[in-house]
C-alpha cells in the first residue's frame, strides 16, 4: 500500500506575501499569542475588581453584605493556597458586590470563549492575529476533547499540580511568591517538551495529539495509492527558526506494531498476575474482617465492664447509701476513669446536686480526668442553670442562692478543664455558656485563664465578663505549624460578653469578635491585628499600646476609650464612634476613617498621614502636633478643632468646615504670628502649599495666617 504524503502548495505560498507580524519566528508568535490570551483573561477580572475596590472606598454608597458566591469562592481559594482565614461576613458598597461578581465570572467567560474558538476553528482571536493555528493529525480543528486535554491537563493541570506539590512540601511554603516561581518554571519546562523526545514537542500538544502550525502558509493534501492522505505542517522541533516540518504518515503505527511484535508475550504471565492479585485481595479482606471483628468484641467487652463498674459505683453514691465520705470520694474518682457517656453525665448531674465542698472538689477532679469530653454535658447543665436564674425564663424550682452555687460548681469544672488541657481544646464549643460572676458573694466565681492557649474555642455569645485572660492566646499556628495560613486555630468570640475582662497582652490576632461587648475591658498591648471587630462595643476600653493594624472596626463604639500609642495602620474604622477618645501618639496612617465621629477627642501627636477622614466629625478635637499629611479630609467637620502645630501638607480639605478652628498656638506673640513662617511642627500649623480655596467658614484671621504661611486661598495676594 502506498504511503500518503502531503506537500505545501508553493504557488499559493508565493502568491501570498507575508505580513510584518507573520514574518516573526513561529515560537515568538506562539508566545505573543499566549501572552495576549492570558492578558485578556486577567484584565477581564482585574478591571471590574479595581473599579469595585474604588467604589468600596466611597463613603456615600450604601453598605451591604458580601455576595455569598464571593464568600464561598474566597474560602475555596484561600484553603489550598494556605491564605489567612477568610471571614466572608463583611459589608461592602452595593456596586462592589456586582462588580466583584463580574470580576469572578468574566475571566471564566473569556477563557471559555477562547477554548470554544480553539476547539471549533483551531485559533483564538490572538492566534489568528499572529497567524498561527492548532490542528490535529489530519490538519483539522482539534475539537473539544482534544482542547480540554491540551489546555486543562497538559498546559495547566500537570504543571500546576507538580508546582503545587513541590511548594507544599518545600521550604517555600506558604510563600505565594515561591509558588508563583515554581509555577512559571513548570510552565516553561512543559512548553519546551520532554528532553528525551526527538521533536521536543510541548507536553500539551503531545498529550492532545495536536500541532501548532503557521496559518499564513496554505496547506494542501495529495492522495497516493489507496487515496488516503495527510497534511504537512510546521513542527515545534525547531520553532526558533520556524523552518522545520514533519510529515504525518501511516508508517509510524507499523513501526510501533513491529516493535510490539518484538516484545515476547506469554499469556501465562497474565494468568499468574491475575491469580496473584485475587489471592492478595482475598487475604487482605480476610485479615481486615478479623481485625474489625476483634475491635468490635473489645469494644463490647469494655462497655460491659464499664457498665458493671458503673452500677457498682452508683451503690456507694446513692443518697441512701451508708458509705462514708472517703468511700464516696473513691467511687467518684473511679467513675471519672470510666470515661464513657453515662458516667460523665452522672458526674455532671451529681455536681449540680452535691453540697459537700470536699465532694464537690472530688467531682470536679473526676471531670477533669474525663477532660474535654465532659464539656458538652457541662455546657448543657450550664445553660440550664443560667436559664433558671433568669427572671423571665426561670421556673424557680429552687431558690436563687442554691442555683447560683450549682452554677458556680459547674463553672469551676469548665475552667479547670480549660486550664489543665491547655492548648488541647481546638474546636471546643463553649458558645452561650456563662463563665461570669453570678452576683452574690456566696456564689462568687472569678474566671482566671491567664497565659493559656485558648485557640480554636468557640465562645460565641458566651458570658466571659470580668474574666482574666492576661497573656492568653486565642490564635494558634494550626497543624502545619505556620502562621497566617488557612488552618490557623482561631477562636470565635462573636457576640460574647467580655465586659471589664482583662486581656492585657493577649493574642487576639484575626479573632472573630463581631458585636462583642468589650466595654471597660483592659486590652493594653494586646495583639488585635487583622481582628474582625465589626459593631463591637469598646466603650471606655483601655487599648494603650495595642496592635490593631489592619483590624476591621466598622461601626464600632470606642467612646471614651484610651488608644494612646496604639497601632491602627490600615485599620478600617468606617462610621466608628470615637467621641472623647484618648489617642495621644496613636498611629492611624492609611486607615479608613470615613464618617467617623471624634467629637471632643484628644488626638495630640496622632499620625493621620494618608488616612481617609472624609465626612469625619472632628468637632472640638485636639489635634495639636497631629500629622495630617496627604490625608483626605473632604467635607470633614473641624469646627473649634485645635490644629496648632499640626502638619496639613498635602491634605485634601475640599468642603471642610474650619469655623473656629485654631491654626496657631495661643501662646505665640500676636505681633509676629503672621510674619515668620514656622518650622515643621514647631510653633503653628504647617499649611505651606495646602489648598484652602474650597474650605468653608474661614474667618479673616485664619485666611491671613494661611496666606502668610504659604497656603493657597483665592483671597491671598
Amino acid at each position: 500500500m502506498a504511503t500518503p504524503s502531503v506537500k505545501t502548495s508553493d504557488q499559493s505560498s508565493r502568491s501570498k506575501e507575508p505580513t510584518k507580524t507573520n514574518s516573526l519566528p513561529l515560537a515568538t508568535r506562539r508566545i505573543a499569542a499566549w501572552a495576549v490570551e492570558i492578558t485578556l483573561v486577567v484584565a477581564s477580572g482585574l478591571v471590574p475588581f479595581g473599579i469595585g475596590a474604588y467604589a468600596n472606598s466611597r463613603s456615600d454608597l450604601d453598605r451591604v453584605p458580601l455576595n455569598p458566591l464571593l464568600v464561598q469562592t474566597e474560602r475555596a481559594i484561600a484553603s489550598p493556597l494556605a491564605l489567612p482565614i477568610s471571614y466572608g461576613t463583611r459589608n461592602v458598597a452595593s456596586p462592589t458586590n456586582l462588580l466583584w461578581t463580574i470580576a469572578l465570572l468574566a475571566p471564566l467567560t473569556v477563557s471559555g470563549a477562547q477554548l470554544y474558538l480553539l476547539a471549533k476553528t483551531g485559533a483564538t482571536p490572538a492566534k489568528h492575529r499572529f497567524g498561527i493555528k492548532v490542528v490535529n493529525a489530519e490538519g483539522k480543528p482539534p475539537g473539544f476533547k482534544a482542547v480540554l486535554v491540551r489546555e486543562g491537563l497538559g498546559r495547566w493541570g500537570l504543571p500546576m499540580s507538580v508546582a503545587y506539590f513541590l511548594w507544599r512540601n518545600s521550604f517555600l511554603f506558604p510563600s505565594l511568591g515561591g509558588f508563583a516561581s515554581l509555577a512559571v518554571i513548570m510552565l516553561v519546562l512543559e512548553a519546551k517538551g520532554l528532553p528525551w523526545q526527538q521533536d521536543r514537542r510541548a507536553l500539551h500538544n503531545t498529550l492532545a495529539g495536536t500541532y501548532t502550525v503557521d496559518d499564513s502558509t496554505p496547506l494542501t493534501v495529495q492522495s497516493q495509492g489507496d487515496g488516503q492522505g495527510s497534511q504537512s505542517f510546521e513542527s515545534e522541533k525547531d520553532e526558533e527558526d520556524a523552518i522545520a516540518s514533519i510529515v504525518i504518515t501511516q508508517e509510524l503505527p507499523r513501526q510501533q506494531s513491529k516493535q510490539r511484535q518484538g516484545i515476547p508475550q506469554n499469556p501465562n504471565y497474565t494468568v499468574v498476575g491475575v491469580a496473584f492479585f485475587c489471592m492478595s485481595a482475598a487475604l487482605a479482606i480476610l485479615v481486615g474482617t478479623q481485625i474489625y471483628v476483634k475491635i468490635l468484641r473489645n469494644q463490647q467487652v469494655t462497655e460491659q465492664s464499664n457498665n458493671q463498674q458503673f452500677l457498682a459505683l452508683i451503690k456507694d453514691l446513692n443518697p441512701n447509701s451508708t458509705a462514708t465520705n472517703n468511700q464516696r470520694q473513691k467511687a467518684i474518682l473511679a467513675m471519672g476513669t470510666l470515661n464513657d457517656a453515662q458516667s460523665t453525665q452522672y458526674l455532671v448531674d451529681l455536681l449540680s446536686k452535691e453540697t459537700d465542698p470536699i465532694l464537690l472538689q472530688t467531682i470536679q477532679q473526676a471531670l477533669v480526668n474525663v477532660g474535654p469530653n465532659a464539656i458538652p454535658n457541662l455546657k448543657r447543665m450550664n445553660q440550664f442553670l443560667t436559664g433558671e436564674l433568669e427572671p423571665v425564663k426561670g421556673s424557680k424550682a429552687l431558690p436563687p442562692e442554691v442555683l447560683e452555687k450549682q452554677l458556680q460548681a459547674n463553672q469551676y469544672a469548665i475552667s479547670k478543664i480549660l486550664a489543665v488541657y491547655n492548648g488541647q481544646t481546638n474546636g471546643l464549643d463553649l458558645s452561650n455558656v456563662s463563665l461570669s460572676q453570678n452576683g452574690s458573694e456566696q456564689s462568687y466565681f472569678n474566671l482566671v485563664l491567664d497565659k493559656k492557649d485558648l485557640w480554636g474555642i468557640k465562645f460565641k455569645s458566651a458570658n466571659l465578663s470580668f474574666g482574666s485572660f492576661k497573656g492568653s492566646r486565642f490564635r494558634g499556628v494550626g497543624e502545619d505549624g505556620r502562621w497566617d495560613t488557612y488552618d490557623d486555630w482561631i477562636a470565635d468570640l462573636s457576640q460574647a460578653r467580655m465586659r471589664q475582662a482583662n486581656l492585657t497582652e493577649a493574642n487576639l490576632s484575626r479573632v472573630l469578635m463581631v458585636r462583642t461587648d468589650l466595654s471597660r475591658a483592659i486590652l493594653n498591648k494586646a495583639n488585635l491585628s487583622n481582628a474582625r471587630l465589626t459593631a463591637a462595643n469598646l466603650s471606655s476600653a483601655q487599648l494603650e499600646g495595642a496592635d490593631l493594624e489592619g483590624a476591621v472596626l466598622e461601626n464600632v463604639s470606642l467612646t471614651g476609650a484610651d488608644l494612646s500609642d496604639a497601632q491602627l495602620k490600615d485599620a478600617d474604622l468606617y462610621a466608628a464612634r470615637l467621641g472623647r477618645v484618648i489617642a495621644v501618639g496613636t498611629q492611624f496612617s492609611f486607615a479608613n476613617l470615613t464618617k467617623t465621629d471624634w467629637q471632643g477627642a484628644d488626638l495630640t501627636g496622632a499620625y493621620f498621614d494618608h488616612a481617609n477622614l472624609k465626612d469625619a466629625n472632628l468637632n472640638a478635637t485636639r489635634l495639636t502636633k497631629a500629622i495630617l499629611r496627604s490625608a483626605n479630609m473632604e467635607n470633614a467637620n473641624l469646627r473649634n478643632a485645635d490644629l496648632s502645630f499640626a502638619d496639613l501638607q498635602g491634605a485634601n480639605l475640599a468642603g471642610a468646615d474650619f469655623q473656629g478652628a485654631i491654626l496657631t498656638s495661643s501662646k505665640q506673640n500676636q505681633t509676629e504670628q503672621f510674619v515668620q513662617t514656622p518650622a515643621l511642627g514647631v510653633q503653628s500649623a504647617v499649611v505651606e502649599g495646602v489648598d484652602f480655596s474650597k474650605v468653608k467658614n474661614l474667618d479673616p484671621k485664619q485666611i491671613a495666617y494661611i496666606c502668610t504661611q504659604g497656603g493657597i486661598h483665592p483671597r491671598c495676594p
